[in-house]
């Protein structure tokens, strides 16, 4: 497998019609499988499992999971096992994601939906501990302080462009907490909910927030330096409609960005649609976080 590039390219989208320059973090080029914010999510969840000296990596997701499947190939590429808690029962055929995470060496094990929102509990922890032994647990996600904690990289990495707003997608709250601590005072982050009724984000963020700054006292972060828009989720995760799908294969046709259903493509799609309602000032230098995502 090929090494994590930290620094993918960032373009600049050609609409002569904005008032704005939109500018594209390409994060999802950051590995063919580990891709976009998931490697910033992992990476210090491995160097910890690994300080701690052990050798599996246990985490949660469901049967499409973004997070599995780079999981997966995290594991097998620096040598962990790992183990899969897949939400639901197991299928007669596997799809993708799960095939490819298998094909990793990932095992994966299949509990209800009602087992599944056990998940956080320490009974449940325990009892999957009896079951396959000692392991390094990572939230479904990868959205821990660990994971904040490499999402305070993110827009470093796109120092170059002395952006004013910088967007990107949000489902757990834990990657816009980790832009948002990283911002120059002037600057403000925005995340797209994906999710329907997403508007209990902006409590997670601020818990993410709070208890990175617990652990880094010299860290003095801007407040209210981030927002999260709730209209465009298209009915929800992993929803979609006939006018995204549209949108999804326009905007690859005409920038070469692919982008997919679930994260990315709503995201761009109410980036756009702000710009077309002059959200942002006049000449100002927007930054959209591509964070990746399966097709």
């Amino acid at each position: 497998m090929q090494s994590v590039n930290p620094n993918p390219p960032i373009v600049k989208l050609n609409i002569p019609e904005l008032d704005v320059e939109l500018f594209v973090y390409q994060l999802y080029l950051t590995h063919p499988q580990i891709s976009g914010n998931k490697w910033f999510k992992l990476k210090y969840n491995l160097q910890e499992a690994r300080h701690l000296a052990h050798d599996t990596i246990l985490t949660f997701g469901g049967a499409y999971s973004n997070h599995i499947y780079s999981t997966a190939a995290a594991c097998k590429e620096f040598g962990f096992k790992s183990i899969g808690i897949i939400r639901g029962e197991r299928p007669a055929e596997l799809n993708p994601t799960l095939t490819f995470a298998e094909s990793c060496g990932m095992v994966l094990h299949f509990v209800s939906r009602k087992d599944y929102r056990e998940k956080h509990t320490a009974i449940f922890i325990e009892q999957l501990k009896k079951q396959f032994g000692n392991f390094y647990l990572v939230p479904e996600g990868g959205s821990n302080i660990l994971g904040v904690k490499g999402c305070t990289e993110i827009a470093r990495g796109a120092n170059e462009i002395d952006f004013n707003y910088l967007c990107c997608a949000c489902g757990t709250g834990a990657t816009l907490a980790g832009i948002s601590l990283s911002l120059k005072p002037q600057q403000q982050a925005i995340g797209f909910s994906i999710l329907k009724g997403g508007d209990f984000l902006l409590d997670e963020v601020k818990k993410f927030r709070m208890e990175y700054v617990k652990k880094h006292s010299a860290l003095q972060p801007a407040e209210n330096n981030f927002s999260i828009n709730t209209d465009y989720h298209f009915g929800g995760y992993a929803k979609s409609t006939s006018q995204l799908l549209q949108f999804v294969n326009e905007f690859e046709k005409q920038h070469n960005i692919p982008l997919d259903l679930v994260y990315t493509g709503k995201m761009f799609f109410g980036l756009l649609e702000l710009v077309k309602k002059k959200y942002f000032k006049k000449g100002s230098k927007v930054l959209a976080i591509h964070t990746g995502g399966l097709r």
